[in-house]
């Protein structure tokens, strides 16, 4: 089951998603920890129920359109164990309406994958050019896709999810 977690779990989230995302994915260590202070971001773990060790990281940005899965990540050692279906089932049941997410533009066979498990878990890819905007200093700008749960959103919707992102996450008008 998923907790909410607090800033003493950071550490271990952080190292967890440097093994596992590119550099021009994440924040510096120091945004990162920052967004605990920051209401509409709320942080998941999903512990090893034995030994209390983080199986899973999962963060939410609650807006009132929809909610926004920025870091979704397993821990190396507990992956393939059907986790990732599980935490995107309570998830959904927690926050009920929209939920979008970004992925990797799926160009070869990892991303291509992580699509075809975010769609057997009832998302879907919307089919319009998304760039994920610097995510800290000296980092770089990420084509990516953005997909949404239940069905494919319209232009205007996937404009004000992509203007609420821009504002809200990554602090920027859209000219990086």
């Amino acid at each position: 089951m998923l907790q909410k977690t607090q800033i003493e779990d950071f550490d271990k989230i952080y190292e967890i998603m440097e093994e596992a995302f590119p550099v021009d994915e994440i924040r510096t260590y120091e945004e990162q920890k920052a967004l605990f202070t920051n209401p509409k971001f709320i942080p998941y773990v999903l512990r090893d129920d034995k030994t209390k060790e983080v199986m899973a990281f999962i963060s939410v940005y609650d807006f009132k359109e929809f909610v926004y899965i920025e870091h979704f990540v397993t821990n190396k050692k507990f992956r393939n164990l059907g986790l990732g279906s599980k935490i995107l089932q309570e998830i959904s049941c927690l926050y009920k309406g929209n939920l979008c997410l970004e992925a990797e533009v799926p160009e070869d066979e990892l991303s291509c994958r992580r699509i075809e498990f975010y769609k057997r878990n009832g998302f879907f890819k919307n089919d319009y050019d998304y760039i994920q905007p610097p995510m800290s200093k000296g980092r770089k700008p990420v084509p990516l896709v953005i997909l949404t749960s239940g069905r494919k959103i319209s232009k205007a919707e996937f404009d004000e999810i992509k203007s609420t992102l821009y504002k809200e996450v990554y602090k920027t008008d859209g000219n990086f």
